[in-house]
């Protein structure tokens, strides 16, 4: 069952965290997450974690729990994704997990991977791409996501992702949505599709990074960069962590995609 919401609320929604894995962007995460308003909804929209069975280092622990204490504040609400479909934090709060959400009619939001007919039928392709990335990777090139480096296949790529789009957009048609928003593909856009505003986050896993901004009167796609230096401006935070460790906020990352 979809969970609706007021019509005049204000959200902030990101995806593709991939917490745990080598080429999550945890500062750039950290120096955002101290920038989101309390009046927000928070929405964490699938694949927050890179993998549920993986041992996780104490500085990304901190990040769920920064989540579960955001939840006593303001409403934090979990999608889940393809990569952390049935994972639970140790630490919940008052976060509330969800298969999908939605802002009335306004937006539906959802991972992706439920309007995805690619990956799930080319597993074996996938897991020797995959493979091959790791070689290449051991033989010296420069580490980077395997959704990164697919991108150099520009067919493929631009397949799955409009696969997703396409469909995602037909969801929201057919149940009378004005908008919808996913992640999955890795590849943040935004663009109207046959009358419907389809918005794709993107991944914490590769520069820019972007999330999606809810508010009364819109809908849009923002650069978490430029977010950032809005709230701001000149001032330099310090950032406080549950354990009590310190970070400095780092350098915002010009756009490119």
């Amino acid at each position: 069952m979809i969970k609706h919401s007021y019509d005049n609320m204000k959200a902030i929604i990101v995806s593709d965290l991939h917490i745990g894995s080598r080429y999550c962007l945890r500062e750039n995460f950290i120096q955002f997450l101290e920038n989101i308003p309390q009046d927000h909804e928070f929405i964490l929209n699938g694949d927050i974690i890179d993998n549920p069975y993986a041992n996780m280092r104490s500085a990304d622990r901190q990040i769920l729990d920064r989540f579960a204490a955001m939840s006593l504040q303001q409403r934090v609400i979990w999608v889940r994704g393809n990569h952390d479909n049935g994972y639970i934090p140790d630490n919940l709060g008052k976060i509330h997990i969800k298969q999908h959400y939605a802002v009335h009619k306004r937006l539906f939001i959802t991972h992706g991977d439920f309007f995805d007919e690619v990956m799930p039928h080319s597993w074996l392709f996938i897991k020797t791409f995959k493979m091959l990335h790791d070689f290449r990777i051991k033989l010296g090139a420069r580490p980077i996501h395997v959704a990164q480096y697919a991108k150099k296949w520009k067919r493929f790529y631009g397949y799955l992702r409009k696969n997703v789009m396409h469909n995602a957009v037909n969801y929201a048609a057919k149940y009378g949505f004005e908008a919808v928003t996913c992640g999955h593909t890795h590849y943040a856009e935004e663009q109207f599709v046959n009358g419907i505003k389809y918005l794709n986050t993107g991944a914490w896993t590769e520069q820019p990074t972007y999330f999606v901004r809810v508010s009364a009167n819109e809908i849009m796609l923002e650069k978490a960069a430029d977010w950032v230096k809005r709230l701001n401006a000149s001032t330099t935070k310090t950032i406080h962590l549950p354990s009590g460790q310190r970070h400095k906020p780092g350098k915002p990352v010009s756009h490119h995609n």
